[in-house]
């Protein structure tokens, strides 16, 4: 269900970047959201875990006031910026990459459970499809 700030991937199409062959080509508007919806939560999740993997303090739960957790979470994510940003080769993303088949047990206590529906985000999501595949098939026909 969409709501507030959150999209969901389409239901009963290809999502999961193995349903992808190397030529496959998304047909539909839909599709060509869970494309990319897909690759970016891969992309997501592979730096939570880099982050999670180096900084502790993101591995467990947390008892500090909320304004401080975001604080943490904020200089955690700016010192993994920096730390792509300066280090040709990262120790720590090599190790997390050799890990990536194994992603989902690194979430599964951080499931989202529920949310509440909203047909106005469904609408955005269906808008934002549109637009995304006609900018794609203008540039690759």
């Amino acid at each position: 269900m969409n709501s507030n700030g959150f999209l969901t991937p389409y239901r009963g199409e290809r999502y999961h970047l193995s349903e992808w062959g190397p030529r496959a080509r998304p047909s539909t508007p839909r599709e060509f959201f869970n494309m990319k919806h897909s690759r970016a939560r891969n992309v997501i999740e592979r730096e939570f875990g880099l982050s999670k993997g180096r900084w502790a303090i993101l591995r467990g739960k947390s008892y500090y006031p909320v304004k401080t957790q975001g604080r943490i979470i904020t200089a955690c994510c700016l010192l993994q910026n920096h730390i792509q940003k300066e280090m040709a080769v990262d120790p720590m993303k090599e190790e997390i990459e050799d890990l990536e088949s194994n992603y989902d047990h690194l979430f599964e206590d951080n499931l989202i459970t529920h949310v509440e529906a909203n047909d106005d985000w469904s609408q955005k999501r269906d808008n934002h499809a549109q637009e995304m595949f006609n900018r794609w098939r203008g540039e690759h026909n």
